[in-house]
């Protein structure tokens, strides 16, 4: 199993005049680092209008940035947004194999069906969005391959024309989905790319049903949208090894954890009821469309019942704005099987259970809320010292 590294190119806290110029130096330098301690890919999400959540809405520059500071680590995409409003299929295949001549061949492709937030941005109709999806995933490796290439379907028209540069990678680069419900793990699996999931604070039960919906998948897929299979699944989650249980505590990891559940219902436009429900160990809706133009006003989650899940109760008191201690936090979420949070053998035991599972990739998620450049380095160390010697030979 491989390590990689997820970054939302996140930084809470007030805005300055160099809080933006800070975020994106911090975050090369953690790329920097991750390229020297073995880790497989660096994953830059797509997010617009997502101030302290998200400063990645240029995801093609920033990889570009880090291709120029790195030499092994890979660059992935995860995923760029497949509404055609949004990102235009053809633009999507010129600027990725651009990326990938830069890089020397390092890129991976996702593409992500986006929701509600992006969707009201760009003034997206939601109906369509998984068909665009679809139809993006199967025409841009068509682009990268054909040198004449054309397109005709009710939602888009394309002339014949010779989409230029070809990616350096022959075939091409592997592809790859992101994937939040059932549907869309199955759906990644028929179409034979690679799936990219997470983890929410669930179970491990949620996700090994998910994974078996992937594989579900292809075994169906009879047409892969490339011109091989891709039928690696890689996971995101949240990660922070320190040197002990204590320093684990006390790095706040816990905390900024809360900070990002509770921020994900503004930023996806999504009924805050959903995320629990995922912490519950239910399963995220098939179609995400049904989130789209939520309002959400300025209410909060109202108090949690007396029999309510510990953890959404928590996540709860965190966005109505109590204090969480760091030991509150530590206490309820490191127990939990996915958060891989302690000491480098409190870890390890965690992350043996990911590739127990079938994971093939796992995305350390470790730039999160306000954490401390020094503490995200320090845990970016700790993987390299501690993990990746014994999972990835």
């Amino acid at each position: 199993m491989k390590f990689d590294i997820f970054c939302e190119t996140e930084k809470a806290g007030p805005i300055g005049p160099d809080h933006e110029a800070t975020v994106l130096r911090d975050t090369i330098a953690q790329a920097r680092l991750a390229d020297e301690l073995g880790f497989g890919c660096w994953w830059a999400v797509e997010h617009h209008g997502c101030p302290e959540f998200s400063y990645s809405s240029a995801p093609e520059l920033l990889l570009a940035w880090i291709a120029s500071q790195t030499e092994r680590i890979h660059l992935g995409h995860s995923g760029v947004l497949a509404p055609f409003r949004i990102n235009h299929p053809i633009r999507i295949a010129e600027r990725a194999a651009m990326l990938d001549h830069m890089s020397g061949g390092r890129l991976e492709l996702g593409l992500a069906r986006s929701g509600g937030g992006e969707w009201d941005t760009f003034e997206v109709t939601p109906e369509t969005t998984r068909d665009q999806l679809i139809e993006a995933t199967r025409m841009i490796p068509q682009m990268w391959t054909q040198e004449r290439f054309s397109w005709s379907s009710p939602l888009l028209t394309i002339p014949e024309r010779n989409v230029v540069p070809k990616p350096l990678q022959r075939p091409h680069p592997p592809l790859w989905q992101t994937a939040g419900s059932q549907a869309a793990f199955q759906l990644a699996g028929s179409m034979g790319v690679g799936v990219l999931g997470n983890t929410l604070l669930t179970g491990f039960e949620n996700i090994e049903y998910l994974l078996g919906e992937y594989r579900r998948g292809l075994a169906e897929c009879t047409e892969p949208a490339g011109r091989f299979v891709n039928d690696q699944a890689a996971v995101f989650t949240f990660v922070h090894v320190a040197e002990s249980e204590r320093a684990a505590v006390e790095s706040g990891v816990c905390v900024a954890a809360l900070w990002y559940m509770a921020r994900m219902p503004q930023v996806f436009r999504a009924p805050p009821e959903r995320i629990y429900d995922l912490i519950r160990g239910g399963l995220m809706p098939n179609d995400p469309a049904a989130a789209r133009s939520v309002d959400l006003g300025n209410t909060l989650p109202e108090l949690q019942r007396e029999d309510e899940h510990p953890v959404v109760a928590l996540v709860k008191r965190y966005a109505q704005g109590e204090e969480i201690s760091k030991e509150e936090a530590h206490e309820l979420l490191s127990p939990i099987p996915t958060v891989i949070v302690g000491d480098p053998e409190a870890c390890r035991r965690k992350v043996e259970a990911f590739r127990d599972l079938g994971t093939d990739r796992l995305m350390c998620f470790v730039q999160i809320a306000d954490l401390p450049q020094e503490t995200i380095l320090g845990c970016i160390r700790n993987v390299g010292k501690h993990l990746i010697p014994s999972f990835d030979r």
